[in-house]
């Protein structure tokens, strides 16, 4: 039998579902353990690194930034192949420290103007129903609720946020693919936009594509070469001629410097909302999709009473968690979890094992829509934490409140296919069986 250490790492693993059982095994007996990093799916290993297992210890460890760096080795657990990947993603916001993190999401922070926000509200309630109005028609049928509606909605959310002319949003799907699924054949060759339907700016961009079958390592500027040139596109677009979205308002702010964000600040921004705002959502969609159909009783409960939707969304994150895991690196040596951590030292928080700790969540392994309070920690904590989290809760609650309103019942109609992945807890396809909702008084 493999040592749970090694069940829980193993990316193969994930195919069949996450290994709650030897993460709770693991949390029992230690805060913190060690993970070997054995080769996997062609990639070498690693020199291992410490996980974190309990809810406590993950938040200490977010919380703080001096002793636990982003910057230092970035966030993925494993190490950029060579020093100048590695320069490469230290750019990034979401590998940064403070003070250079500070000064990027408070521009980006001040870019949310509640004019912008209503306006993404109302166009997420109008997404959610023109998605629904494609696919629930008739009295019943089947769909793939991972493919045909979950994958819409962030895409078309983000178009929004971006300023992307809506014909371009297909780049967003396949350059989250290609990122996400850099541990799945099936996503890792994503190729599925066609530039003859999209914008000059996407047309550009798409000729830059590498060719499916020589992909080179997508977490480097030289494997995204299409995703960055149409960012550089979009930003001389948007200074020439600024709209209303999110991304126009943030070219457009003066830091406290005087400074605004640069071209190469706005690239990597753009790369952080394409990927990691679009595949979190759309993992999350079809996992809450999973909670509902393995809890019929609980969709009863939100059907009869759709008041409950916001508790339940966040029962739906905790109960999936879509980022499973993030990386930080020691500062210096210190103690976590009754462990020795030396300076250099990888430190992985789990997510996963963390909103499952029976210290903080009664009956963790229960799917619980009436659970408060519920202090899971799927968009982190800390000076990292998720500025995308109110869009990401205002879709699920916007696209489940149509699902539901328009649907009697929602059952399985197949097993999930599953992301081969140790990061991301995604579903590539759902097969589902649908009955419509009879009008009220009708017979």
């Amino acid at each position: 039998m493999r040592p749970d250490t090694e069940v829980v790492f193993d990316p193969d693993t994930y195919v069949t579902g996450v290994p709650y059982d030897a993460l709770a095994r693991l949390r029992r007996e230690h805060a913190v353990v060690w993970v070997e990093e054995k080769p996997v799916l062609g990639w070498p290993g690693g020199p291992g690194f410490w996980l974190v297992l309990r809810h406590a210890d993950v938040g200490s460890v977010l919380r703080r930034p001096r002793l636990f760096s982003s910057w230092l080795g970035a966030t993925q657990t494993r190490d950029p192949a060579t020093p100048e990947a590695l320069a490469y993603v230290r750019t990034m916001m979401l590998n940064m420290d403070p003070p250079d993190h500070s000064r990027l999401r408070r521009l980006l922070a001040r870019s949310f103007t509640p004019r912008a926000v209503d306006a993404l509200t109302d166009r997420i309630r109008s997404h959610a129903r023109a998605i629904c109005d494609r696919v629930f028609v008739g009295a019943g049928g089947e769909c793939d609720f991972a493919t045909d509606i979950a994958a819409d909605l962030p895409l078309l959310t983000l178009a929004d946020l971006l300023g992307m002319p809506e014909c371009d949003r297909g780049l967003l799907f396949d350059w989250s693919n290609r990122v996400i699924g850099y541990q799945d054949p099936d996503y890792a060759s994503s190729a599925s936009f066609d530039p003859s339907s999209g914008s000059p700016m996407a047309r550009a961009a798409a000729a830059l594509r590498p060719p499916p079958g020589s992909l080179p390592d997508p977490r480097t500027r030289e494997g995204m070469p299409d995703l960055y040139a149409y960012a550089h596109l979009l930003a001389g677009e948007k200074r020439r001629r600024p709209g209303d979205d999110v991304m126009s308002i943030l070219l457009a702010q003066v830091d406290d410097d005087g400074g605004r964000v640069s071209v190469e600040e706005f690239e990597n921004l753009f790369w952080l909302f394409a990927v990691a705002g679009n595949e979190t959502l759309r993992n999350g969609l079809p996992g809450a999709c999973v909670a509902l159909l393995e809890h019929p009783d609980a969709q009863d409960r939100l059907r009869a009473d759709p008041g409950l939707l916001p508790t339940a969304v966040e029962e739906m994150l905790r109960w999936w968690t879509p980022v499973m895991t993030f990386r930080r690196t020691a500062t210096a040596d210190c103690e976590l979890g009754g462990r020795q951590v030396r300076r250099g030292d990888k430190v992985v928080v789990s997510f996963t094992s963390a909103n499952r700790d029976e210290a903080v969540f009664a009956s963790p392994d229960r799917f619980d829509v009436d659970r408060a309070p519920n202090p899971h920690l799927v968009f982190g904590h800390g000076p990292h934490f998720c500025l995308g989290a109110h869009l990401a809760r205002m879709q699920m609650r916007e696209l489940f409140a149509e699902v539901l309103r328009r649907t009697s019942a929602l059952r399985g109609a197949g097993r999930p296919d599953r992301l081969r992945s140790n990061f991301q807890h995604g579903v590539k396809h759902l097969p589902v069986a649908w009955t419509a909702r009879q009008p009220t008084g009708s017979t």
